[in-house]
């Protein structure tokens, strides 16, 4: 590739808990495929590196075969975060950037190379995090929402960019599936035990749709009884847009400063309505 192109090496740095795949995965993994193959679109010449089984146009390079959600010998899921970053950084010579959507990862390895540091924080930010921006100027943040933007103050090499997702790879439904849904991780901070509140004084049924998480198990809600509260799991593309687009309404009740919430886009692009908490990014996506 000619260097007068215009055309930038670009290191992509994917979180390693599962493969990017178009279109599958969670929500990080899905924006990172995006990005990398909208980059190779443009012309540019982009390096992965996630897990061995994501599947990609571009070159990958992968430390994990598989992700440590599927993997039970990777145990040490900050371990497998750190060598994955690392890896980047061993070739940061071949990079003209490297940007990370890695949870910070990324960040302590940032003044071992001239490499420029790009990172997109996914989560809230952490007092410690934050303290390791203010001291590395030079790595360039980009913010995915204002709320998260604000939190930066006056710090330089700040950019906002909010999310985005592929509109037509949703279906647009009539939401007469006669459910409300929440989907999403089972995390007690994202608001499953809420969701099953406000579907119980709506009297109508619920799907709680993501996979299960360490510290909190949403069976153990005296109200899921299977039927009309029911756990599915994990669900895969075509059963979550089946789920989206047919429901009467997405939960999102929030109890936690989380820095977008794409499933939010994702709704919209089903024509679902939502009802979520007045709390972060929520008010800036539906201006």
């Amino acid at each position: 590739m000619s260097r007068d192109s215009g055309a930038l090496r670009i290191a992509q740095v994917a979180p390693v808990a599962s493969a990017v795949r178009p279109g599958d995965g969670e929500s990080v993994e899905q924006l990172v495929s995006l990005l990398t193959e909208g980059l190779l679109a443009r012309g540019h010449d982009v390096t992965l590196y996630a897990t061995g089984d994501s599947q990609t146009s571009a070159r990958l390079r992968s430390v994990h075969a598989r992700g440590y959600d599927e993997e039970d010998e990777l145990w040490d899921w900050y371990r497998a975060e750190s060598m994955n970053a690392a890896l980047a950084f061993e070739h940061a010579s071949d990079h003209d950037l490297i940007h990370a959507h890695d949870f910070h990862f990324a960040l302590p390895f940032a003044g071992l190379t001239s490499t420029p540091l790009v990172d997109t924080p996914h989560t809230e930010i952490a007092p410690e995090v934050m303290a390791v921006y203010r001291r590395r100027a030079n790595v360039h943040v980009v913010a995915v929402s204002s709320h998260q933007r604000a939190s930066f103050g006056e710090r330089p090499n700040v950019s906002l960019i909010p999310h985005g997702i592929a509109f037509g790879a949703f279906p647009f439904g009539a939401g007469d599936g006669g459910h409300l849904l929440f989907l999403g991780r089972m995390l007690a901070d994202k608001g499953p035990a809420r969701a099953i509140r406000i579907a119980c004084a709506a009297d109508m049924p619920l799907i709680l749709a993501g996979p299960a998480q360490d510290g909190y198990d949403v069976r153990e809600e005296a109200e899921v009884d299977g039927e009309r509260i029911r756990w599915v799991g994990r669900v895969g593309v075509e059963e979550r847009n089946r789920l989206l687009a047919g429901a009467t309404a997405l939960l999102f009740p929030l109890a936690y400063p989380e820095p977008f919430g794409l499933v939010l886009l994702e709704a919209i692009a089903c024509g679902t309505r939502v009802l979520a908490t007045v709390l972060c990014a929520g008010p800036e996506i539906y201006q």
